[in-house]
């Protein structure tokens, strides 16, 4: 069954890339802003839909908020500042033509360089949860937001594929406006990840604490797993990649 969720998300992403095509196609040749304005909403559509396919770090975010000592809101807030790194990313590689795209045919849109960095500061924070774990140091609320901006290194591949077609085009500025459409979309999908993931983790710790177990103990148990999980997804994808 899974697979063919994957499956149809894939055909989805397809047809998305089709449609934005279509349109930054259209603009250039009419350079009309209420047409172009008029599809922005379903670009937002395009951009939470695109973020449910693999490789947005959903897996990262919700492993990360089930151990800090985050309420939802801040967690929300980590997932808003992975989404617009996600994005700003492939539009900051696009705008500048920096040199990090993997062009190969089997890894077109991949930046490994980034996300070697990106998976490797991750693995730290695993071990600095961790360590909080078994001290037991205050929160850091700068965590989060250091978190969200290194998970989301890796660049958006639709983003990518807008302001690369966007430029060539002749019309950035409407790769640019895409763009903006498109991380209000993976944001509507992270944060629910995340608010998910946070409420499930309260949850579980009322529970516990309803029979008996030291909510205070739990919260540092629940940490030093999602750390554990945190430097193994770290070191799996610098290791295997």
């Amino acid at each position: 069954m899974w697979q063919d969720i994957l499956s149809f998300l894939v055909h989805v992403q397809g047809a998305i890339r089709d449609s934005i095509g279509a349109d930054l196609r259209v603009f250039a040749a009419s350079r009309d802003w209420s047409a172009l304005i008029a599809v922005l909403p379903l670009g937002i559509a395009f951009g939470a839909v695109h973020a449910l396919t693999p490789g947005h770090s959903k897996t990262v975010l919700a492993t990360y908020l089930v151990g800090a000592p985050l309420k939802v809101l801040e967690g929300v807030g980590v997932a808003a500042v992975l989404a617009f790194t996600h994005v700003l990313t492939a539009v900051l590689i696009a705008v500048l033509a920096l040199p990090l795209i993997e062009t190969g045919l089997t890894s077109a849109g991949r930046a490994p360089l980034l996300e070697d960095v990106s998976r490797g500061l991750l693995a730290l924070i695993g071990v600095w949860m961790l360590a909080r774990a078994w001290r037991g140091p205050p929160e850091h609320h700068a965590e989060g937001a250091f978190v969200g901006i290194m998970a989301g290194l890796i660049p958006c591949p639709l983003t990518l594929f807008a302001m690369v077609l966007a430029i060539s085009r002749g019309v950035p500025e409407a790769g640019l406006v895409f763009a903006g459409a498109l991380v209000l979309g993976v944001m509507a999908t992270l944060s629910a990840v995340a608010v998910v993931a946070i409420l499930a983790k309260h949850s579980f710790t009322r529970f516990l604490g309803r029979h008996g177990a030291k909510l205070q103990r739990v919260s540092r148990v629940i940490g030093a797993v999602a750390g554990v999980v945190l430097v193994a997804i770290g070191l799996q994808e610098l290791l295997l990649r």
